[in-house]
């Protein structure tokens, strides 16, 4: 029998085989849950002495009811599907990979911002009707000269920047506690979001899901862009109302959205933003490239191979936990 247990709650990818391999130095084996739903992970949790996990949200009496756990590895950047503060308490340490995708994400988001600034879908749809006109793509601004409002400055965002300013964008950032030569020389940085939301032509959202930034782009938000701006989400879904923004959508208030992430996904067929003309919607793939992914799974594998070790992961989330009398690192 091994040594130590895994207990794989998700994954997206076809095969955990990379996983397996690093685990193995450590004489640990995966416990890879079948459904993944909750009664399940209770089921195996008390076997587990690490935890990786993707998607799956993490109940706290899943941590609970892991007395030997000593890590929840996140296979990705954010968090909201982890109860770190439960982890923390209970002497859990959490890991991410903070600078995951960083390519992706950043070419994915300008491949957004490009196919609503040249009306790429708009314009293949007429074509595929048979229809060969270029009015189907107006009105259409140059690009070169417009603003990209960024809210949100982490990694991801700082990576977007090069790429659009090779397309002759110009760069205004939002971030609550963001220096004012934060973008210097590349662009602007504000602490004011109805600044950037009023300025900019495109408004793309690069902020974790947390209780401050749930719905942050709300109806008020919304009324505060330009008719002719788009919205571009590639963070989390819950970050945008979606009710505000299917109003916003319909009456004319902005342009129109590229979003590769929802609230609840997949959505259902008759998810209203589905209906829009206006809309571009991509499947929560921004994340993906074979290389991307064989890089998390082997970070993500390491950092609980670390742990086994008793050795400090990289990319701690929750740091305070290593100091704690009950953390169960040591």
């Amino acid at each position: 029998m091994p040594r130590y247990q895994v207990l794989v709650t998700d994954y997206a990818w076809p095969s955990l085989a990379i996983e397996r391999e690093i685990l193995a130095q450590v004489d640990a084996a995966l416990l890879v849950a079948a459904q993944g739903d909750d009664a399940e992970l209770l089921r195996l949790a008390p076997q587990a002495d690490a935890i990786l996990t993707c998607w799956r949200p993490i109940p706290p009496a899943v941590l609970d009811a892991a007395p030997r756990c000593r890590v929840v590895s996140r296979y990705g950047i954010g968090l909201d599907n982890i109860p770190v503060d439960h982890a923390t308490r209970l002497g859990i340490v959490v890991t991410n990979v903070p600078d995951f995708c960083l390519d992706e994400v950043s070419d994915h988001t300008m491949a957004l911002l490009l196919a609503c600034a040249r009306r790429i879908v708009p314009f293949a749809r007429a074509t595929r009707a048979g229809i060969w006109d270029l009015q189907a793509g107006r009105p259409m601004p140059r690009l070169r000269g417009q603003v990209l409002g960024l809210v949100g400055y982490g990694h991801i965002a700082q990576a977007v920047v090069p790429k659009a300013r090779s397309f002759g964008l110009e760069i205004l950032a939002y971030a609550p506690r963001l220096p004012a030569d934060a973008l210097a020389p590349w662009g602007q940085a504000t602490n004011d979001l109805d600044e950037l939301l009023s300025r900019a032509d495109y408004v793309s959202l690069h902020v974790p899901l947390t209780p401050e930034t749930r719905h942050l782009i709300d109806e008020r938000a919304l009324r505060r862009m330009k008719p002719s701006a788009y919205l571009i989400n590639t963070a989390r879904g819950a970050v945008v109302d979606e009710a505000a923004l299917y109003r916003a959508l319909t009456e004319g208030w902005i342009a129109g959205a590229a979003l590769d992430v929802l609230s609840q996904e997949p959505p259902p067929p008759d998810h209203p933003l589905l209906s829009l003309d206006n809309v571009i919607i991509s499947p929560h793939a921004a994340f993906y490239s074979e290389a991307a992914i064989q890089d998390l799974e082997r970070r993500a594998a390491v950092h609980v191979a670390q742990a086994l070790r008793g050795e400090r992961p990289a990319h701690v989330v929750n740091p305070a936990v290593l100091e704690q009398p009950n953390c169960r690192l040591w």
